[in-house]
């Protein structure tokens, strides 16, 4: 009985704890475009600083997922705020958000398709 005690214990806290880290939504275009309308938010884009002088979404930092100092960067953003993330395609952001999340960010809303997707939508982007 106390092994059994035990085990649920060990569930219970397992189960308490992965409730805690929120999963990163992943959504397409026009919901992203939506939540970020207000301008008012942590926005990412983790393309090459050529990439996104091309065009990127309005109001994006560029933060380059293979700078040396990406981490640094990143952690100079609130943690307890949601941070909004893409990329071209979905590759890039797929693994800024795993960066992000071993740095403690809890809420991550990556764009779906990137700006592949977006434009595809006919969304605009800026210069």
């Amino acid at each position: 009985m106390k092994t059994l005690y035990s085990l649920l214990f060990v569930l219970i806290s397992i189960v308490s704890c992965q409730s805690q880290n929120k999963s990163p939504e992943l959504i397409a275009s026009d919901a992203f475009s939506k939540r970020i309308e207000s301008g008012n938010v942590q926005l990412v884009d983790v393309r090459t600083p050529k990439e996104y002088k091309e065009g990127h979404l309005k109001g994006a930092k560029n933060v380059h997922l293979y700078d040396q100092d990406f981490t640094d960067r990143i952690n100079k953003l609130d943690k307890t705020k949601p941070i909004y993330v893409y990329c071209k395609a979905g590759g890039r952001s797929a693994e800024a958000v795993e960066i992000m999340q071993a740095q403690g960010f809890k809420n991550i809303i990556e764009l779906k398709g990137g700006t592949d997707s977006w434009t595809e939508t006919g969304l605009p982007l800026e210069q």
